[in-house]
């Protein structure tokens, strides 16, 4: 048949033979002829499998065949199947039906394996084959009819009709053929005598021996038998046993006894020596097994399980005259455990996101041992502590899937290790280890490095000064983990916190926006926010309290005494004052805080240093000896209040005391501080302008109280509240003599001081009945006189004028701005007054001394 016809017959036979079945839990089966051209098609996987072609693309679609070659590829743009490499099926499967080629279609993305089953069929492509050309027997003229002859088997690779199916012997004038089956399929040939032979007719003879198989066209094979005839023996060698049965493990060394046959021959002499071969062909056999003369079949070479796990021997026992018989030797190999499982990857993940769902599969393997029974069993498993499971899907396909929730903060990379052993003794096991890596998700937020953040600051800091950094942290990986800080929208007494701070995005660095000062805020906080890179993005925030730090960066203000710089007050001191009299006493505040507020007091300069001291800490001055009458009656101090701050903040206050026992040494003195020459030139001009201040202030005063009260009803929510502790101040408390001046009665001033200014209250008193002045009689005349250059001046209605004036004034003074006004326009008048009578006074020839002492004293 020419190669034309024999390929278009393999077409017909492909088209025809090609079973593509349905698929049965994703598997599929394929049948094809062997020795099909390379690159045939026998399959569309996509349209079997019920895929569309797009996936096989997206999904990575490849054939793994385990151990195997590749005998066939995926067309991954059609889905067809397609011949790699020439199938021999005899090559691959031997004389072992049926035939068939065992892979996987793997994809990714998910991951997917379908098993693929290709059954190989066969085609008549071998020829019948005797090992040898020729056999020669030398039989005896004498052999009883019946007598056998073993023949050597022909050697078909094709199994089923293709293979070997008959023998035919020509000619047949003396013999004739006889098949035996055989257990393993094969059949035995036996040439047996049907006429007696005749060595005198014809010594020599020669048949033919054809071997025919079964295909079509059908193939054979000859061997030429020459026969000699040979002179009387009669009796055939005859075995023991029809069937030995021996078996060796496949890890026997060579030279290893196996079994032992016998035959036994009637005859005597030479005619009845027995020698012994293996009537089997193959050439394999001769090559692992071996009989000796005396019949003792020795392994040759070394056997595998694996490759067979059993052997048909036939031993002939031929006597010298050429007669034989035949046995049959069946081995069982035994198995050992000498095959490790192995392992193959079809399938596996470099990376899996930590938010995959539970049992997602990230490695498809297969696993094999060639082994038997127990030695073929394998168990595979995975090391411990890791959130991942091994898993069996079929009898050799195993999966590694996720067990448990990932966190990639807490592992970032996992190396699984696969062990997979058998159940041999000893057992043998593979190995093999996967790296998976974990991708990150944003399923973590920033958390700072602490629950709540106090940062210091010294008041009349530079504007972009640096205060206090935060810090947060984000467990998660590259752009999830980068954190940028903002400031969450908020507000400091109205204003928005954005224009107190700010805060870098990058660094979490806070900045003072402008400069502070602690008498206006003390502190402040506002929330700082951290939010992630991720998508979308996770945040937290923290609280932030700012504390203003003190600075000493105001002087102690004096409250009392006044200090006008139009008029003078003093303090009175008896002349018989004893040690220790309290003269008064010097109140300052200072609006700093802690030791920046600590005031402490000092006397700078006096007239006599020997009479007066200041206490360190309440600024009183007292009388540090017995006041006599030698003393000055004008004694000026200069005290300096320092506060306690580095450096350290002073301020200066003069005090004038007079020493004297009466009123008009009083008003002497007064004069005498608030002049050096005599003011008696011209009257009227003090007395025109004491009036024109005392009116200035009136009006002043009205207008700063009626602005105060609009304010302060405008204002009343958003005063500073001071917590500072209340500071008493007391005036010193003035009265007339007879109720007939112009000061009727005794008023008490009670002045109460917080170092806020803007919380002092002062309150007008009620009238006092201690520590007024008692005039002496004999100085009646004088003060009558004084009382009517009063009235001359100022008219009878003048202590109704004043009383009407300081009521409202004193009881409206809601603030130490005020006080001061109170205090100033006291003592303008009072400096009128004084500046009269001491007009009319000095006209007398000596100054009478009153009787009754003047107190001014701080309550």
């Amino acid at each position: 048949m020419c190669p034309h016809d024999r390929t278009m017959r393999r077409q017909v036979l492909l088209f025809i033979s090609v079973l593509a079945l349905n698929s049965v839990l994703g598997q599929v089966t394929y049948s094809i002829p062997e020795e099909m051209a390379k690159g045939s098609s026998f399959g569309n996987i996509a349209h079997d499998l019920g895929l569309d072609v797009k996936r096989l693309q997206a999904g990575k679609a490849r054939i793994h065949t385990g151990n195997t070659a590749e005998y066939v590829q995926l067309n991954k743009e059609n889905g067809l199947l397609i011949i790699k490499e020439r199938i021999d099926r005899e090559a691959l499967c031997g004389q072992i039906a049926p035939c068939a080629l065992h892979f996987q279609i793997a994809l990714e993305n998910p991951i997917e394996i379908f098993p693929i089953t290709v059954e190989i069929t066969d085609i008549n492509d071998n020829a019948p084959v005797f090992e040898k050309g020729e056999r020669r027997f030398e039989i005896s003229e004498s052999a009883v009819l019946g007598s056998k002859f073993m023949l050597e088997k022909a050697i078909d690779p094709d199994i089923g009709p293709n293979g070997l199916q008959s023998y035919t012997l020509k000619p047949t004038d003396h013999f004739i053929l006889k098949l035996h089956s055989q257990s393993d399929g094969s059949k035995k040939v036996e040439m047996i005598l049907q006429k007696p032979l005749d060595r005198e007719k014809q010594e020599f003879s020669s048949l033919m021996l054809t071997a025919v198989d079964g295909g079509q066209p059908q193939r054979s094979g000859t061997m030429q038998i020459h026969i000699t005839v040979l002179d009387v023996n009669d009796n055939a060698p005859v075995f023991t046993r029809s069937i030995y049965k021996a078996s060796v493990k496949e890890n026997s060394l060579t030279g290893t006894f196996i079994t032992e046959v016998k035959a036994s021959d009637a005859d005597k002499g030479s005619n009845g020596d027995v020698s012994y071969v293996i009537g089997n062909s193959m050439s394999s056999i001769s090559k692992l097994f071996h009989i000796t003369e005396d019949g003792h079949l020795i392994l040759k070479g070394p056997i595998d399980y694996e490759k067979a796990k059993k052997y048909e021997i036939d031993i002939e026992a031929v006597d010298r005259g050429g007669l034989s018989d035949s046995s049959k030797v069946v081995i069982d190999v035994g198995d050992v455990n000498d095959n490790s499982p192995v392992i193959n990857i079809i399938s596996s993940s470099n990376s899996i996101g930590e938010d995959s769902n539970m049992n997602t599969v990230v490695a498809v393997m297969s696993v094999n041992d060639p082994d038997s029974e127990e030695n073929g069993k394998v168990q595979c498993r995975i090391n411990k502590n890791i959130p991942f499971a091994i898993t069996p899907t079929s009898s050799y396909l195993y999966s590694i899937e996720t067990d448990s929730e990932l966190d990639r903060e807490t592992a970032s990379e996992y190396n699984i290790s696969v062990t997979c052993s058998d159940e041999g003794v000893p057992s043998l096991s593979s190995s093999v280890t996967l790296t998976l890596h974990i991708s990150d998700v944003n399923d973590n937020a920033p958390v700072f490095e602490k629950s709540s953040y106090e940062a210091y600051i010294v008041e009349n800091n530079t504007p972009g000064l640096s205060i206090f950094t935060v810090k947060a942290r984000d467990a998660d990986w590259n752009q999830n983990a980068r954190v940028s800080y903002m400031l969450e929208d908020s507000s400091v007494n109205g204003v928005p916190v954005s224009s107190y701070v700010s805060v870098s995005a990058d660094s979490g660095v806070i900045h003072a926006v402008r400069s502070f000062d602690y008498e206006q805020i003390k502190d402040f906080q506002f929330r700082v926010k951290a939010q992630d890179g991720g998508s979308p993005p996770l945040s937290s925030n923290v609280t932030v309290k700012v504390l203003i730090q003190d600075q000493n960066d105001n002087p102690p203000q004096v409250l009392y005494p006044v200090q006008t710089g139009g008029s003078v007050v003093a303090e009175m001191v008896p002349p018989s004052a004893d040690v220790g009299y309290l003269v008064t006493k010097v109140v300052a505040v200072d609006v700093d805080s802690g030791q920046n507020a600590w005031l402490s007091y000092k006397l700078h300069k006096a007239t006599d240093r020997a009479l007066f001291e200041v206490g360190l800490q309440n600024g009183e001055i007292r009388t540090v000896r017995q006041v006599s009458d030698k003393d000055a009656v004008k004694q000026r101090l200069t005290v300096i209040v320092e506060d306690n701050g580095q450096p350290s903040r002073s301020a200066t206050v003069v005090v004038n005391v007079a020493v004297a026992d009466s009123f008009p040494e009083v008003l002497s003195g007064l004069t005498d501080f608030a002049q050096d020459k005599e003011y008696n030139d011209n009257l009227t001009f003090y007395l025109v302008l004491a009036l024109a201040v005392v009116s200035f202030l009136f009006i002043t005063c009205l207008v700063v109280i009626i602005s105060v009260k609009i304010y302060r009803w405008r204002q009343s929510r958003v005063l500073y509240h001071s917590n500072l502790p209340v500071i008493p101040y007391y005036p010193p408390r003035y009265s007339d003599t007879l109720g007939t001046g112009t000061l009727p009665h005794v008023y008490n001033y009670e002045v109460c001081r917080t170092t806020d200014s803007r919380k002092s209250d002062c309150k007008f008193g009620r009238a006092a009945s201690q520590n007024v002045l008692i005039m002496d009689p004999s100085s009646t005349g004088t003060m009558q006189r004084i009382q009517s250059e009063k009235k001359t001046l100022t008219g009878t209605r003048m202590p109704v004028f004043l009383t009407c004036w300081m009521t409202p004034l004193l009881t409206e003074c809601q603030s130490p701005r005020m006080c001061p006004l109170v205090l100033i326009v006291e003592s303008s008048m009072q400096f009128a007054l004084l500046t009269t009578s001491r007009s009319k006074i000095s006209s007398s020839a000596s100054k009478r001394r009153m009787e009754a002492p003047l107190h001014s004293a701080v309550t």
